[in-house]
């Protein structure tokens, strides 16, 4: 792909050129995957300028770079486009410059505070098994077909995501599956994306550091719909959303397409009925009777939300059928560890109140004997809801170990004693090293309980104020495991 910084120029209004009108092949953020006559992006964050990084770009062949700053002189023989504003230039020139790749693809978008990992995966296997191409854009991985690649945000920047779409493109995806944050759709990182159907899962307290209130966090929710409902250059759009969650009331006021609800309690297009929720599985009536891999209340509500997408994009009820009862697992989402150890092991990644309080609902459903939990709050993130999963952790559990979760930079036994502010003189031993409450929580498990590790789920690292380490709550699990005479089946 060619173009002319001036033909990049023209789109945003007030943009200038100082230097020659240069052929661009390709528009790069990151200096060390700059390639021949690339436009090298300076963003401008908190710890890094990416104008200090020019000379690596030039040396690697950038022929332009962009820019806010005004007046800005650009290094000998290279040519810069200045712009007011670098998140709004970025959302119109990238998928102009990459002939916007979404719109020859079906693209289905999930949003809502919890649930959307789960989906996608269901929704994968569902038009997969109808015979797509798909690709799966999300938290824990990027996938095209089968082949995988690391994720290091749900949902990338405007710049990596266009040329993810053009890369799946090229490989013949039909059919894309992808997680739309709420950041990613404040920063506009979705811009150009042409959604055929968009989901709304739920709306819980969550990224409140960044959204600062409730109202702002379900303002940005709603512009996945808005999206989905323009005219543009496809056809039957489809909105589907979670009825029986308080915010879709105002998430339908921003559909302005077909609409598919979904729910359990009040009225819906789909609903799930005859629920039997078992420690092995699960089995429903929604358009058909399911007997499913996946239990869980939480559960039922993706699979009505696969349903819904799928049967929005005229997928048959015996394939949508067939899919989720092929359906074994999502890592990381109500993983269960296998072991001959008399108890259960299961490990989530539930790190807000509500994906807390749905796992030990599950749980305890499930459970014959006690429910174990451990878990903790992330450092740097959304101070306000600490208290109230360690409220919530302490009434659905017999016992809680607060322990460390990503701390970051913040002290890990400060982030403790908020979360004991909610669990307050309720049940709980507090262990700040993650390996050592796991450990315990193993040791401590008798016959018939559950011992629930939340909040990292898949992840494999654990972030410190040193440093990222290597950290898996599911290798750690069959270690305490072993420790206590079990075996794990790795």
């Amino acid at each position: 792909m060619i173009k002319k910084l001036s033909e990049l120029a023209l789109l945003i209004p007030d943009a200038q050129i100082v230097g020659e009108d240069v052929e661009v092949s390709g528009i790069e953020h990151d200096s060390r995957k700059v390639t021949t006559k690339n436009l090298f992006v300076c963003m401008e964050g908190a710890n890094v300028d990416g104008h200090n990084f020019i000379p690596q770009a030039t040396d690697k062949g950038a022929v332009s770079v962009l820019t806010t700053r005004k007046n800005f002189i650009p290094p000998e023989n290279i040519s810069a486009l200045i712009v007011p504003d670098m998140l709004n230039a970025l959302a119109v020139i990238v998928p102009y410059f990459y002939d916007y790749p979404a719109r020859k693809m079906r693209v289905i978008g999930i949003t809502g505070t919890n649930g959307k990992t789960t989906t996608s995966y269901l929704l994968r296997e569902i038009f997969t098994c109808a015979g797509f191409k798909v690709g799966l854009i999300g938290t824990i991985q990027n996938l095209i077909g089968e082949e995988s690649f690391p994720v290091r945000n749900t949902t990338p920047n405007v710049i990596d995501l266009q040329k993810i779409f053009v890369e799946m493109l090229n490989k013949n995806v039909q059919v894309v599956v992808m997680e739309v944050s709420s950041h990613a759709l404040a920063e506009n990182r979705v811009a150009g994306v042409e959604f055929d159907t968009a989901i709304f899962t739920n709306l819980t307290q969550d990224h409140l550091d960044f959204h600062l209130t409730m109202e702002n966090y379900l303002r940005t929710k709603a512009k996945l719909f808005d999206m989905v409902s323009r005219k543009g250059r496809k056809q039957n759009k489809h909105a589907v959303i979670n009825v029986d969650d308080a915010a879709s009331t105002e998430i339908l006021k921003h559909c302005l397409c077909e609409k598919i609800t979904y729910g359990i309690k009040n009225p819906a297009n789909l609903r799930g009925t005859e629920l039997d929720i078992r420690s092995d599985g699960m089995k429903m009536q929604c358009i058909t009777d399911l007997n499913l891999h996946i239990t869980g209340i939480f559960n039922v509500y993706n699979v009505l939300a696969a349903v819904g997408a799928a049967t929005a994009e005229n997928i048959k009820p015996e394939i949508i059928k067939r899919a989720l009862e092929n359906f074994k697992s999502v890592p990381g989402r109500f993983e269960r560890i296998f072991s001959t150890a008399p108890f259960e092991v299961i490990v989530d990644y539930a790190h807000t109140p509500d994906g807390v309080k749905n796992v030990l609902e599950t749980a305890a459903q499930i459970a014959k004997g006690k429910i174990i939990t451990v878990f903790g709050c992330g450092g740097d993130r959304d101070h306000g809801k600490r208290a109230i999963m360690g409220k919530i952790a302490s009434e659905l559990s017999n016992i809680v170990i607060a322990t460390s979760d990503n701390p970051r930079t913040e002290n890990p036994e400060k982030i403790l004693d908020e979360i004991e502010i909610g669990i307050g003189n309720k049940n709980h031993e507090r262990i700040t090293d993650r390996r050592a409450a796991i450990f315990r929580a193993i040791e401590i498990a008798k016959a018939g309980d559950i011992v629930l590790i939340l909040g990292k789920g898949h992840e494999t690292y654990q972030i410190l104020n040193t440093g990222k380490i290597h950290f898996d709550d599911r290798e750690v699990a069959l270690a305490a495991i072993k420790n206590v005479g079990g075996i794990g089946n790795e």
